[in-house]
């Protein structure tokens, strides 16, 4: 009889500590962080809430790698909610970047390491990291809540396509990594140049609220003043050129990685993208530039388009041949690089030796560049016919 009673007490004492797991739980509110995030902590503890009257507290264990705050106080939501909350401010850790910092310019996350809770926590992270919560419910019994810490990589753009002269162009960075301190709105430089000022200038991006990530700033473009602080001088046609320089990529990279990153608007007349060169007659001629319908074996071909530049403003470009077989396979792809400068028309070839006889495509790109693949025209096509 003492031996089913026994039993019994152990298979209640089991029952009732898979109860109380399953009714605790710990809640982060993203799944990824960057290195300075704020982490929002929520712990589900209905068994905590040990006075229905009062705001009751729990103790919870916050780490990083390497780094632990703890005892670390959370605080019920109020009265009988059995829910527990708080929140710890990420500090990055300034050694990855040293004295050039995260901008070039020496600026760096900063934060000591430290609080009691619910709300005045500091921990340190690195770039690749991981955040862990954890809360003991029951002596030897452990819940606990993870994310990742990673770098992201920025992205940049004008705001608009076309901008006029005299008018105010906004730029626009996206980047969380930069959100060095998530209770205060961060700043930080970033170049603008344009195609009569190469030297151009740097402005300031300010992040739009605290702990967006996202910075914005303003140039005033002018044809009569040079380039002086937020002013940048331009001309009619103008390629207006943004450039952020990311030094916080995530991994595969490593910390001394960086990225330069561009985005480019117009000043004038605005053209759109796919008609900013006119590229046309596409055709096949022989190593004299005649025009021939058929092919042989071997025989080496050229493969032309007009083009012609419909803005005002030099435009650099990639002139790309591609060349398939009957089957969609690719054979052949080659290129061009140059710039035309505003209104120019240019004839351009690029030379094709076919293998065996068939029916063959060549499609013709023009693009920005090779390295920026933004298309300045619809592509072109052509048969070639091999006998």
């Amino acid at each position: 009889m003492k031996t089913i009673v026994v039993i019994t007490i152990s298979l209640f004492a089991i029952l009732l500590q898979t109860q109380l797991a399953d009714a605790t739980s710990i809640g982060l509110d993203k799944k990824a962080y960057t290195w300075t995030s704020l982490v929002h902590i929520s712990v589900y503890a209905p068994d905590f809430n040990s006075d229905p009257n009062l705001v009751d507290t729990i103790d919870v264990s916050v780490s990083t790698s390497g780094h632990t705050i703890s005892p670390y106080k959370l605080v019920e939501t109020g009265t009988n909610t059995g829910i527990f909350t708080g929140n710890v401010t990420l500090t990055g850790d300034p050694s990855i970047k040293g004295v050039q910092g995260v901008d070039g310019q020496g600026t760096n996350p900063t934060g000591l390491e430290g609080g009691r809770g619910p709300n005045d926590g500091f921990l340190s992270s690195e770039n690749s990291d991981g955040v862990t919560v954890s809360f003991e419910y029951n002596r030897d019994q452990t819940v606990t809540g993870s994310a990742l810490i990673q770098w992201n990589v920025g992205q940049i753009k004008w705001l608009k396509e076309n901008y006029q002269t005299n008018e105010q162009g906004v730029l626009q960075i996206v980047d969380p990594d930069m959100n060095l301190n998530p209770k205060a709105i961060d700043r930080f430089e970033t170049s603008v140049w344009s195609d009569s000022d190469s030297g151009g200038t740097k402005i300031a991006m300010t992040e739009t609220g605290k702990n967006t990530g996202i910075f914005q700033g303003r140039v005033y473009f002018t044809t009569e003043f040079q380039s002086s602080g937020e002013r940048l001088h331009v001309t009619e046609g103008d390629t207006i050129t943004g450039e952020y320089v990311d030094r916080t990529l995530p991994y595969p990279h490593s910390p001394f990685d960086q990225s330069h990153l561009t985005a480019t608007t117009a000043v004038g007349t605005n053209v759109l993208p796919l008609e900013q060169i006119n590229a046309s007659n596409p055709r096949i001629a022989d190593s004299r530039g005649s025009a021939i319908t058929t092919v042989k074996v071997n025989q080496q071909v050229l493969i032309e388009a007009d083009l012609k530049n419909n803005q005002k403003r030099n435009q650099p470009f990639a002139y790309l041949v591609q060349v398939e077989d009957s089957n969609g396979v690719t054979l052949s792809l080659s290129w061009i690089t140059g710039r035309l400068t505003g209104g120019q028309f240019l004839n351009l070839a690029e030379s094709w030796l076919p293998p065996s006889s068939g029916k063959y495509t060549a499609k013709i790109f023009v693009w920005q560049s090779i390295s920026e693949p933004n298309a300045l025209s619809p592509p072109l096509s052509t048969t070639i016919n091999v006998a």
